[in-house]
């Protein structure tokens, strides 16, 4: 018996239920439709059942990240580090040099990863295998150009750097502060690495070579997302632009072939924007990147769930290839509560957005769902008041594969703040109102099986209390009638920057006013002071 208590028969009987497994012997080239994303630093960074707070890594605690999803995706991605220092043992960059360097620089001992693997482990090895046993497809998600830690790589005299720089920072990263994006900057977008120089994009092949060459991965995937800058825009045009990233891939593609094992295709993902305007600024031409050997593009919102992005119009970029759209376990954070990482509090997501998110997602084209950072509804990171924490809710995973059982639940939209994308226009939220001017927030909606039969409530949630002001509102431009009803509409697990009664306002959505596609709520402040609307959502009901 494994330490859950569950036996390898039970693992093996759940994941034979997946559909992708099934088809898998008679089509290796089926692809997954489930992607999760494993971050790795979550195994000590977050309190779990297989980790107490601060003990100690150990291997089985990277396999207890996989067991607990078995039965309930497909594809497992490992993030082994910042895409800068290896988790495994490496030719490229040896760690006994690399720690040996940031201890007499920094004054920092490994990390618990790095020091596992100095001690003989290999972060990447124990995770293929325990994918394989668990009938996983194994996946390296590679970050391109991660900005972690950065801020500390240049320490005066006398400071004492703070982060996981041994994760972070590398000799040749210190050596070349040419190659930043602004050098001198410690903004973390220009902290990374410009990929208009060669030198840049040859360190990080080369490590992509060393994790093909040497290990048995179903597949890699490419994060451009950490972090989303790769080029100084004044310097590099936009045909210069495509044609590096292109080539790139290209590259990889080519080294994946080469490197592929018992004559097996390994697929190549990208995990890029779900925002059109953000594709450009990274030089990310997607019709190109497919025909140069891109399998599957994993479409996110960076690090939060979304329902406001353009699935449509990539959909159609996309042809050839699988589309994955990313739920994330947040959908915006507030203010930090104190210096450094992780004191944010969250809005988390939900099991209805989780599912009326998919459920949108595949109206609009999408051929599967990836997770990123599910791990961190756990409890992680410091400042109180940052929200109850507790299980993820690995439950709503089930239905993800499952495009006809999504559209028969209860829906629940949303417009939040999110993240604003690189070359993208201000977010809905937070919106300036002013009284007599009216605000429009739009929806995109797809219906559930059988169409809308439930009238909906919407609701605004302000940045402070209404006490008496006036409101009016139209939806799709009819006046739609308010209610005192301004509670949750599904029960919400974890409770974090939830609007006060007096914060909300909400009125009632006859069902015959929804419309597949593009849905307008017009408010319009008729007696008060200015304010800040900073969240809205719609909700109906399980479908009749």
């Amino acid at each position: 018996m494994n330490q859950s208590g569950t036996t390898r028969r039970h693992f093996i009987k759940a994941a034979a239920t997946l559909p992708w497994l099934a088809r898998a012997a008679d089509s290796p080239r089926t692809p997954p439709r489930v992607l999760y994303s494993n971050d790795t630093t979550n195994i000590t960074s977050c309190i779990s059942p297989f980790h107490k707070e601060r003990e100690p890594f150990r291997k089985e605690m990277l396999e207890a990240t996989v067991d607990e999803v078995t039965g309930l995706v497909d594809a497992h991605l490992l993030q082994p580090g910042l895409g800068m220092v290896p988790m495994w043992p490496s030719k490229v960059i040896p760690l006994a040099e690399h720690y040996a360097w940031i201890k007499q620089r920094y004054g920092q001992k490994p990390d618990p990863f790095g020091q596992f693997v100095l001690n003989g482990g290999d972060i990447v090895q124990v995770f293929i295998d325990r994918c394989h046993q668990r009938q996983q497809a194994a996946f390296i998600s590679f970050r391109m150009n991660d900005a972690h830690h950065k801020e500390f790589a240049d320490p005066k005299p006398g400071d004492k750097p703070g982060g996981s720089i041994g994760m972070s920072v590398t000799k040749h990263y210190v050596d070349h502060p040419e190659y930043r994006i602004i050098p001198g900057s410690l903004r973390g977008a220009d902290l990374v690495q410009n990929w208009a120089v060669p030198e840049v994009r040859a360190q990080k092949f080369a490590l992509i070579r060393e994790l093909c060459e040497n290990y048995d991965l179903d597949g890699l995937e490419l994060d451009f997302l950490r972090t989303y800058s790769y080029f100084r825009l004044e310097e590099t045009p936009l045909d210069q632009r495509r044609a590096i990233m292109t080539g790139f891939v290209r590259e990889v593609r080519t080294l994946l072939d080469q490197t592929a094992r018992n004559g097996k295709r390994r697929w190549l993902c990208a995990r890029v924007p779900c925002h059109l305007p953000a594709l450009d600024v990274l030089g990310l031409d997607l019709k190109a990147l497919v025909a140069a050997g891109l399998d599957m593009v994993n479409a996110s919102e960076h690090y939060f769930t979304t329902q406001q992005h353009d699935l449509a119009a990539i959909r159609t970029q996309t042809q050839g290839a699988t589309l994955y759209f990313e739920l994330c376990h947040t959908l915006w954070k507030g203010d930090k509560l104190l210096k450094g990482y992780d004191v944010f509090p969250f809005r988390r997501a939900t099991r209805e957005h989780l599912h009326t998110s998919a459920h949108l997602a595949y109206a609009r084209g999408a051929d599967g769902i990836s997770l990123f950072n599910f791990a961190y509804y756990r409890q992680h990171g410091q400042g109180e008041g940052r929200g109850v924490f507790g299980e993820p809710p690995f439950e709503a995973l089930k239905a993800l594969r499952d495009p006809k059982a999504l559209a028969r639940e209860p829906q629940h939209w949303f417009i939040a703040q999110g993240w604003r994308a690189p070359g993208m226009k201000p977010l809905p939220v937070p919106r300036k109102v002013e009284a007599s001017k009216p605000a429009k927030f739009n929806f995109d909606l797809a219906p559930p099986t059988g169409g809308w039969k439930n009238d909906a409530r919407i609701r605004i949630q302000s940045d402070r209390s209404l006490g008496t002001d006036q409101w009016t509102a139209t939806f799709n431009g009819e006046p739609v009638s308010a209610t005192t009803d301004v509670s949750d509409p599904f029960a919400v697990p974890y409770p974090s920057m939830l609007a006060k009664p007096e914060e909300l306002r909400a009125w009632i959505i006859p069902a015959k006013l929804l419309r597949e596609g593009k849905n307008s709520l017009e408010v319009t402040l008729t007696a008060g002071a200015p304010l800040s609307i900073i969240f809205v959502d719609l909700a109906v009901g399980q479908p009749s």
